[in-house]
Formats: structure tokens, sequence, C-alpha cells
């Protein structure tokens, strides 16, 4: 009875488990691209980096304002060094010497110092430094999500393709399989050849076999984006936008006439921070060469016991103050500044240079994409009506073939050209979505 009890128990608890809703994502194209923006790994450490860059540049600024050290030091002499002194100071005789300790067993300081950079040639440059540090790091963030908003976009694309490859698979296997058992009872009652059955079955089979890889690529594709989307490879992804839609909102004749702008491009924006820091290197160095000042104070108190008393309230501290300048004038070094300069001057020379090979890059890449996208969308329409003529080709063989009109073989060939031409239709929305984005990420859309 009682193991009958405990079976009960788990059968129910297994019966609730399996009953709780397991979570599940649903998202639009726009909602993949926002949410990987927000969980995608390398879009948080982006972020991250943004903020680490922040707190350098206040890091640096805080080197030329006011700092403030206090400094307690205690000493136990418990051995005092000795010292000699002519043994005639106390009534000794003359030439010799007795050992005298001064000090007490006990010491201890306390004291405070307050420091202030004047001037520092190094530091202001370090001040430009650390904005162009955060300059660049919210333009690798810039990168990061541009670069993001592709792959999403190609991800999302690469499922919904898969999607529509393994239900156009389906279809034709279910239209090939009534075909084909059709056409077996049209040769069992000897209206037909073997070969003609055969044909087919080859055929099926080819569809089987590309149905089973095209199924094996949609959960790749699936769980692709989800590492994208920074989702759990084991939960539920659902993509809303269908693939035929999500083409039609890619037909963008109007993009082909956007000028190019190369400022407006992030890489060329880095290439120009980049400039900036070899620019700013070059001034660090020649800094090196001007003086510096500095201006201290301290404040403190001395005590001095031959017994560890220092908190007692009839403790004698001894109080101490000073104001200190400091001027650190560069003489000579040897000409070590001076190569130290012009080899920063020679990196500057270079990245002037690289970013106009930056520059004429982009021009390249633009025109490329440009040519792209309106091949794609030249591929498109021409994909969409060779279907439309692969499919009539297709169905009049099929009908020539039912009525004993046409071989097999030329029904298997208008099936094979069908077959192609839907990959191909497919294939093209996909493009014209994919290089859609690559235009649109080197013309900084958003």
């Amino acid at each position: 009875m009682k193991n009958k009890l405990v079976l009960t128990f788990l059968l129910a608890v297994s019966s609730l488990w399996a009953q709780e809703p397991q979570q599940s994502y649903s998202f639009s194209l726009q909602q993949a691209i926002d949410h990987a923006l927000q969980n995608n790994y390398s879009a948080i450490n982006a972020n991250r980096d943004v903020e680490a860059a922040k707190k350098k540049k206040w890091e640096t600024t805080t080197i030329g304002l006011p700092q403030l050290n206090a400094v307690v030091d205690y000493q136990n002499n418990f051995e005092l060094q000795k010292s000699l002194i002519p043994a005639e100071f106390f009534g000794g005789n003359p030439g010799e010497f007795a050992e005298v300790a001064f000090g007490t067993k006990h010491n201890m300081n306390a004291r405070a110092t307050l420091s202030q950079l004047i001037f520092d040639g190094s530091y202001l440059v370090g001040l430009q430094s650390a904005r162009t540090y955060l300059k660049i790091s919210e333009n690798a963030k810039v990168k990061t999500q541009q670069e993001l908003k592709e792959i999403v976009i190609n991800s999302y694309g690469n499922v919904l393709l898969a999607q529509e490859s393994v239900l156009i698979l389906e279809k034709n296997k279910t239209i090939l399989t009534k075909t084909l058992n059709d056409t077996r009872e049209v040769f069992k009652n000897g209206l037909i050849e073997e070969e003609n059955v055969e044909q087919l079955q080859l055929t099926l089979a080819s569809i089987e076999s590309s149905l089973q890889y095209s199924v094996r690529m949609k959960t790749i594709a699936n769980n692709m984006l989800k590492l994208v989307l920074g989702i759990p490879l084991e939960k539920e992804l659902i993509l809303t936008d269908n693939l035929s839609a999500l083409t039609d909102n890619n037909l963008d004749l109007a993009l082909l006439k956007e000028e190019f702008n190369v400022t407006n491009n992030i890489d060329y924006k880095i290439g120009q921070n980049n400039q900036e820091s070899k620019r700013l290197l070059m001034l660090f160095e020649k800094s090196k060469a001007l003086p510096s000042i500095g201006a201290a104070v301290n404040f403190g108190y001395n005590a001095f016991n031959n017994e560890f008393r220092f908190f007692a309230s009839d403790q004698k501290w001894l109080n101490y103050s000073n104001l200190g300048l400091n001027l650190n004038i560069p003489v000579f070094s040897s000409f070590g500044r001076s190569a130290r300069t012009q080899q920063a001057k020679i990196a500057f020379e270079q990245a002037k240079t690289q970013l106009t090979e930056t520059e004429q890059k982009l021009q390249l890449q633009f025109q490329k994409a440009k040519s792209d996208y309106e091949y794609s969308l030249e591929q498109f329409a021409t994909a969409k009506n060779n279907l439309s003529l692969a499919e009539r080709i297709e169905n009049k063989q099929s009908i020539k073939f039912r009525e004993g009109l046409s071989s097999s073989f030329d029904f298997t060939e208008a099936q094979q050209q069908l077959y192609a031409k839907q990959q191909d239709y497919l294939q093209s929305m996909v493009d014209v979505i994919n290089k859609k984005a690559t235009l649109e990420k080197i013309l900084n859309k958003n």
C-alpha cells in the first residue's frame, strides 16, 4: 500500500511538471534586432567597455585634482642605536670615548599630506587622450551594434529560408507520393512500363533526402539565431515574420539613389579615432620636454616615549607643518626624447595614410553593396518569373504523363526544374533581405 502511495505521488508530480509552461520567445525581425542589442553577449560587453572608458576618463581627470593622504608611523626601538662621543665630556679621560644612545624606545608620527599638480604637459595631453579613448569605445559599441544587426537579419532570414524549404519539400513529397501511387496502379493494369514507376521512385527518394537535410538545417539555423539573440538553446523560438512579407518590405528602390557620405560610416570614424590617438601620442612625447610643477602641504604630529602610552592624556604630541614646491625641468636625454617623438610622428603619418586608404575602401564597398542589392532585386524578379514558368511547364508535363503523351524522363526533368526554381526563388528573397542590410550598414542607416 505504501509503495502505491509513493508511486501515485511521483506520477502526480511528474504530471504537474509536464504541464508547467516552458518559456518561449516570439519575435518579428525588428523585435529580434532589439532583443539582440540588449542581450547578445558581444553587445553586453560593448556596453561594459563604454562604462569602463568613462571610469578611465575620470581616473585620468583625478590626477590633476587635489590629493589628500594620511599616514601613521609607529617605530619600536627595542635596541637603540649607539653613538660614540669623547668621554672627557662626562669627566672621563681624554682620548677615550663613551657609548651614548639617543632617542626613545617608542616613536609615533601621524601626518597628512595635501598635494596638487600645478602644471604638467603630459597631464593635459592625458585628458584629451581619455576623451578620445571614450570615443573609441563608443564607436566600437556602434560598430558592434551594426554588425550584430546584420547578423540577426542574416540569421533570421536563414531560419525563414529553412522553414519555407521544409514546407515546399513536404508539399512536393505529398504530390509526388500521390503521383507515384497512381502510376503504380496504372502499371499494374499493364498500361505503362515499369520504368516510369522506377523513375518516380528515384525522384521521391531525392525529395525525401532533401527534406531530411532541410529539417536538420532548420534546427541548426534556429539554434544559431538563438545564440545571436542571447537565448538559451533549449528555449523555444517562434518567428512571426514570413519570408514573403519580409522580402516585400525590403524592396526599396529609393535606397539605390542614396548618396554615400563616408564621414558617417563607423569604420571611417574609427579610423579618425586612430589618427587622433596617434596625434595625441606625438603630443605626449613632446610634452615630456616641458617642465612640471607640483605643490604639497604637510601637517603632522610626533610623539616619543620609552613606554607605549601614546593614548594617555599626559602624552605630549609635537606638531609640525611645511609647504613644498617641486619643479622638474628636463634638460638633456641624449636625444632619447627626440627619437621617441619622431617615432610618434611617423606613427601619426601612418594613421593619416590608413585613414585615406579606409576612405577609398569604403567607397568601393559602397559601390559593391549597391550593385549587389540592385542585382538581388533583379534576381528576385527573374526567379519569381522563372518559378511561374517552371510551375506551368511541370503542370503540362504532369497532364501529358498521366495521359501517356509524355515519357517519365520528360516529366522528371520538369519536376527537377521546378524544384530548382523553387529553391532559387527562396534564395533570391533571402538575398534581397541580406544585401539590403549590408548596404544600410555602409550607409549608416538605423
